[in-house]
């Protein structure tokens, strides 16, 4: 059979790609690698937008958001990935930290003083933390503030800690969950492929063994988000292998709540390259997972990374959610990110693109529902993005002023 890919691609073979897609039926690699490298970008973004509409009928009108804080315990770390600006090696004591327990403690107490309802605890691969160093965390944290969902980590966080404590990746997901894990965050997934991982992350787990974690986890009854990191030099190919992979997992276990596409930030790591994921590279993809991925439920535009101008658009091409109301952040800020925003301006940035927005919860239930805009918060003090060792000045403390905070 004549595939899309082995022809010359015609309009209306495209078209007729993503009316399918559009309307519920599952598209291919490689239709979908055929979309992304030729569908034209409206249309690509309205076949998107109305799958979106078609998943969420009734409530296809809301858009939404999150409020949280990343929560660095270490950048201590024995991987030494190319793209990270974060990580100390573990003999370099002038720059390597860690946290104490009362200062995570304290960092999860600001955050529910400022409404947040999630931590995402992220760290270094450190050499001295296994299965016990996370249990005796996640149980303080719950025992102090049960309130908060501990949505964190990702299958190289596993696959480190059971390393360090000489137990299966099994053991180590059953303990860390009994102490008090919620989901995990799909941390440490990067590039799934072969090829584009080996480049940027020699040291860490396989992409197979990534999602073989992940799949285990599913299956243990602990869900997770899925993520992807883009520009680092992989290609056009490898991004949509990147998305059959979790596809595939998807079908057997329906674990993954959630895609969170985010571009690769150049500053301050090694591999020093201008990013390779342009802003409409990025929509497309964000287009191409809503119409691809037809099992994972939400798709996130990460304004973070791509600014929130562009995350808004990504709201018209198929995201449902634009991520969050982050109160502390230091690992991509570190590699150069520098977009902030506050809880008021991005309900604003939801209902400028003619959305209804609302404060979700990790499970994705509408907490708020912000449909008359004479009751939206005025607190100004929940800000986003005020990171603590990244930004100069930068911390948690409201009363203190955030460089550039407009920027």
């Amino acid at each position: 059979m004549t595939t899309l890919a082995d022809s010359a691609t015609s309009s209306t073979d495209i078209q007729a790609v993503l009316d399918r897609a559009a309307g519920g039926g599952r598209i291919s690699a490689e239709e979908a690698l055929e979309l992304y490298r030729h569908a034209p970008l409206h249309a690509l973004g309205r076949a998107a937008d109305a799958a979106r509409r078609r998943r969420y009928a009734g409530t296809e009108h809301i858009a939404t958001y999150i409020i949280e804080r990343n929560i660095n315990y270490t950048n201590v770390c024995v991987t030494a990935c190319k793209f990270c600006a974060f990580y100390a090696a573990p003999k370099d004591t002038e720059k390597g930290w860690s946290r104490d327990l009362d200062e995570i403690l304290r960092r999860c107490a600001e955050t529910v003083e400022l409404g947040g309802t999630q931590i995402m605890f992220q760290g270094g691969h450190h050499p001295d933390y296994g299965v016990e160093y996370y249990e005796r965390a996640f149980s303080a944290i719950k025992k102090d503030f049960p309130q908060l969902v501990i949505h964190s980590l990702g299958a190289s966080e596993v696959d480190h800690m059971a390393r360090i404590s000489g137990v299966s990746a099994e053991e180590a997901i059953r303990r860390i969950h009994a102490a008090g894990l919620d989901s995990f965050a799909g941390a440490g997934a990067e590039l799934l492929p072969e090829r584009p991982r080996k480049v940027i992350a020699p040291l860490k787990e396989s992409g197979e063994r990534w999602l073989e974690i992940m799949e285990l986890a599913h299956n243990l009854g602990v869900e997770s988000t899925s993520t992807m990191l883009m520009g680092t030099g992989e290609t056009n190919a490898e991004r949509i292998e990147h998305l059959r992979m979790i596809r595939d997992v998807q079908d057997r276990t329906g674990g993954f709540r959630a895609f969170i596409p985010y571009t690769y930030q150049p500053e301050n790591n090694h591999l020093k390259g201008r990013t390779q994921a342009t802003l409409f590279e990025y929509l497309r993809l964000i287009a191409v997972a809503r119409l691809f991925l037809d099992n994972v439920a939400h798709i996130q535009g990460s304004w973070l990374t791509v600014g929130k101008e562009m995350g808004q658009l990504s709201l018209h091409y198929g995201a449902d959610d634009l991520g969050s109301v982050m109160l502390e952040e230091n690992v991509v800020s570190s590699a150069g990110a520098k977009h902030r925003s506050n809880r008021m301006e991005l309900i604003a940035l939801i209902r400028a693109a003619g959305r209804v927005p609302a404060q979700r919860a990790t499970t994705y239930e509408h907490l708020v529902i912000h449909d008359d805009p004479a009751n939206d918060p005025v607190d100004d003090h929940v800000f986003s993005h005020i990171a603590s060792t990244a930004i100069e000045g930068g911390t948690a403390h409201p009363e203190l002023k955030l460089l550039n905070a407009d920027s």
